[in-house]
């Protein structure tokens, strides 16, 4: 089990330090020497899985993508889990989604957990795939009556992959993060569907045609500096696949820092 910081950064002042670390990272995972997985099909790779926090919890509170209190209740409540660096990727892995099953038939079901990347695993390998999850997700794999029993193995090899986000009822969401001003514009994406990533980011100013590019800051968190921004703000996302949407007019001009603003659209109808 491992102990999360509780968040990655509270405040980055008014300065952005907005570099975008894109080092490549490796796609293919290492399966571990002693516990080779025979895969059911070629959409599954192996890992492995842990657990943090309380055994019926669900999972830290905050985390290193800026969540904050939405991994607190559902829809992210008792699906939350962290990743080591190949997943993580330096934040930009915040938001996806992935299927963990473990194969292990004395005390695993059949079924598969359905997990939200909101954080990052201290101290996880950075050459293998690591999961740690929730004490309530990592439980839900095992069959009825062995939950305890499968916590109490700590670590058990498991098969991974990606799989849509889904958020039925709720749309995109921008949250302005504190400390925002008409030079410095922070903003959080809550409740993305489809691939749950975001690759880039761009916001348009009231008046304007053109896009301007926001950079990754930390998790998933975004910022842009200028001089001074004018809202009403549309913004437009795409994801690690390419798929993109805007949302016109979704900040308003009497925007303010810590509000959040809902778009009337989503990549799911």
């Amino acid at each position: 089990m491992h102990h999360h910081r509780a968040s990655a950064v509270l405040f980055l002042s008014f300065f952005c330090f907005c570099l975008a670390l894109k080092s490549p990272l490796v796609q293919a995972q290492k399966q571990l020497q002693h516990h080779r997985i025979p895969l059911p099909d070629s959409h599954w790779s192996s890992g492995m899985a842990t657990w943090y926090g309380d055994p019926e919890g669900d999972g830290s509170t905050g985390g290193a993508c800026g969540y904050g209190t939405l991994v607190d209740v559902k829809p992210l409540r008792a699906r939350v889990g962290a990743v080591g660096p190949l997943l993580f990727k330096n934040g930009e892995g915040c938001g996806a989604c992935y299927k963990v099953k473990c194969l292990d038939k004395s005390i695993c079901s059949r079924r598969a957990v359905t997990v939200i990347i909101t954080d990052e695993c201290p101290g996880c390998p950075a050459d293998q795939t690591h999961f740690d999850l929730s004490g309530a997700a990592f439980g839900r794999m095992a069959i009825a009556g062995e939950h305890s029993q499968i916590r109490d193995r700590g670590q058990i090899p498991v098969i991974y992959r990606r799989t849509p986000c889904k958020y039925p009822g709720r749309n995109i969401a921008f949250h302005v993060n504190e400390g925002s001003t008409p030079f410095w514009l922070s903003l959080l994406v809550e409740y993305e569907d489809g691939e749950g990533d975001i690759s880039s980011m761009h916001i348009r100013e009231a008046g304007s045609i053109e896009w301007l590019q926001m950079n990754h800051l930390w998790g998933a968190n975004w910022c842009i500096i200028g001089g001074p921004l004018r809202g009403p703000f549309s913004v437009k996302l795409s994801t690690s696949t390419g798929r993109s949407l805007s949302a016109r007019d979704v900040i308003p001009s009497s925007w303010s820092p810590k509000a959040t603003y809902t778009s009337r659209l989503n990549f799911y109808p």
